[in-house]
This record gives C-alpha cells, structure tokens and sequence, in this order.
C-alpha cells in the first residue's frame, strides 16, 4: 500500500472516528438534559445546556482543527486517533458538563454532579497519558487535546466554584493565567522580541495535579468555604509564580542567551 493510500485510509478512519465520537459526546450531554430537566424544571435544564455545549463544541472544533496531528514520537503515522485521546475527549465532555452549572443555584439536587464531573475527569487525566505511553501511541494531537482539556477545565472549575461562593474571586486569575502568558508572549514577539522554546520544568507537573485535586475539594459541597478559602492562596500562588517563572524564561532570559 502507498503512503498516500495510507494517508487517505487514515483521514476516512478517523472521520468516521470523529462523527462516532462526537455522536457519543452528543448523546451524553443529552442524557445530562434530560437528567437536569426531570430533577429540576426544563428552564433550568436550558441553563446547563447553554454552558455545556459551548465547552463541548469548542473541543469538539479543537480537535477537528489538529486531527492530522497524530503522528507518534518516532514518526509513525497513526491511522487513528486512538482509545488514549478517545479518554482525553471524554474528559473534555465532562468538564463541558461542569461548565453547565455556572449559572444554577447551587443550593439544587445536583450540587454534588459538579465535584463528581470534574474528579472523574481528574481521575481520567492519568489514565489517558498511561495508555497512551502503554500502547506506543503517543502523539502531537494527544499532547495538544491534553493541554487544551486541562485549561479549560481550569477555566471551568474554578468559575463554577466562585459562581457557588465556594471560592474566593481572586481564584479566577488561574482561570487568566494561560491565557495571559500566552497573550504576554505574542505581544512580546509582536514588538521585535524572541520568543524561546520552553524549558522542562519539574514542577509544572505536580502543581497542575496540586490544582486539579484542589479544585475538586473546593467543590465538594461539605467542605467548608473557610478551611477552602485559607488554603487557596498556599495553592495558588506557586502555579502563578511558575506561570511568571516560564514567562522570563521563554522571553527576556530566551533573549538574554
């Protein structure tokens, strides 16, 4: 077989893929509809649905834009998009059910669904990663899909947690923190500088999973707001100082060498 026929059995395989996938992502917030709507009223189900499916079309046009991306670290091309980024898309439908709850009364029968959905997909973010790494298929698409799943569910948890005043406001400048490093760095590019490749950190890693299984505790509905509320700033303000750290690093000390 050519490498073009490859290539375009690959490209067929992976839309049929991607319409299976987002059939089953369809079906799923639609189950979380009719859930929403049978334990509340349907004024309120539309109130989640708006939020979820915003988070899950964004996903759903993520990896539709980066499908091509699948080729492995030793350059094999994958003809699928693989059960790791199959887990990684359910993590993503997971969060976008989270997203739904912004705007509900938190005082509702689904208060716990917000801290089940976001540990869940917690949970699963090590799990992806390890079949990935198990079955050789570890790919720029998984890296990107991963990347792009954990930002927005630290967009999503931590807006969900403050709408519920279960946070403190201030928490929302993890939610800015990305989008503000990587602002910072086209602007800097944008006025002549050079923008450097960023360097391994050890402590990326481990503080990301310090915030994933923080924010999840900030949205169990028995911890209470004061012991969540004084343990925030111990949480958040190493991730912002790595976030400031990898700035410098990838401009000014990038330009410096």
């Amino acid at each position: 077989m050519s490498h073009d026929g490859g290539t375009a059995i690959g490209e067929r395989r992976r839309a049929i893929e991607g319409l299976a996938l987002g059939a089953v992502a369809l079906a799923a917030v639609g189950s979380g509809y009719r859930w929403v709507a049978g334990a509340t009223m349907p004024e309120t189900a539309r109130l989640w649905l708006g939020p979820t499916a915003v988070v899950v079309a964004f996903l759903a046009a993520f990896l539709w834009r980066h499908r091509d991306e699948t080729r492995t670290a030793d350059g094999m091309a994958m003809e699928s998009f693989g059960v790791a980024n199959a887990v990684t898309v359910a993590r993503g439908v997971l969060i976008g059910g989270v997203a739904g709850f912004l705007l509900l009364d938190p005082r509702g029968p689904y208060v716990w669904l917000p801290a089940v959905g976001y540990g869940v997909a917690v949970v699963l973010d090590s799990v992806d990663g390890a079949v990935a790494r198990s079955l050789g298929t570890e790919s720029r698409l998984g890296a990107r899909l991963d990347m792009a799943v954990d930002t927005t569910g630290f967009l999503v948890a931590p807006l969900v947690a403050v709408a519920w005043g279960w946070l403190p406001v201030w928490y929302l400048s993890l939610s800015a923190a990305r989008y503000c490093y990587r602002a910072g760095c086209r602007l800097y590019r944008a006025r002549g500088g050079t923008v450097g490749s960023l360097p391994p950190s050890r402590l990326r890693r481990p503080l990301s999973g310090l915030q994933m299984g923080f924010l999840t505790l900030a949205l169990v509905p028995v911890v209470p707001t004061g012991v969540v509320a004084a343990a925030a700033p111990f949480v958040l303000v190493p991730s912002l100082a790595v976030f400031a750290r990898d700035f410098l690093a990838v401009t000014v000390l990038a330009t410096e060498e």
